[in-house]
């Protein structure tokens, strides 16, 4: 699951070490905002997933493992920190995606332990968490004076 945060680095990373290890192809799902009333899904295909998805594929292409894109539109209104959750799952089910790995500082209700949660609830599938990378500073601060 990748959403246009830092932190989908280490879920790419996961996802690729377990992809390689199966043999299996990556699935990699766009999270994206809330469709407007009235709005189409966008494609897979679409530049709004390549925008969220283009951090990944660098790392996908040196590791050789074939992937799918996949789009998941938040829900609009309140559908709850499960209810979100399980749409997540829901895309991923219907892919075939067994396992599913997910920032543990995820967005808001998509984080490791509520996507863990959710697929608890529903029986599957299988979720694992990515620490994130640490943070540090893009420049030196300033010295001392």
């Amino acid at each position: 699951m990748l959403a246009d945060r830092l932190d989908g680095v280490p879920v790419v990373d996961a996802a690729i070490r377990l992809a390689d290890a199966r043999g299996a192809p990556l699935l990699l799902i766009a999270v994206l905002p809330p469709l407007l009333p009235g709005a189409v899904p966008r494609p897979p295909d679409s530049a709004a997933v390549r925008a969220v998805v283009g951090r990944a594929l660098p790392r996908v292409a040196r590791a050789g493992v074939a992937h799918t894109p996949a789009v998941y539109h938040r829900p609009a209104g309140r559908a709850g920190r499960l209810g979100t959750a399980k749409g997540l799952l829901d895309v991923a089910v219907a892919y075939g995606c067994s396992v599913l790995v997910v920032s543990l500082s995820g967005p808001a209700e998509l984080d490791a332990c509520t996507v863990m949660d959710a697929a608890a609830i529903r029986g599957g599938p299988l979720v694992r968490a990515a620490s994130p990378v640490p943070w540090v500073p893009l420049v030196a601060p300033c010295p001392e004076r």
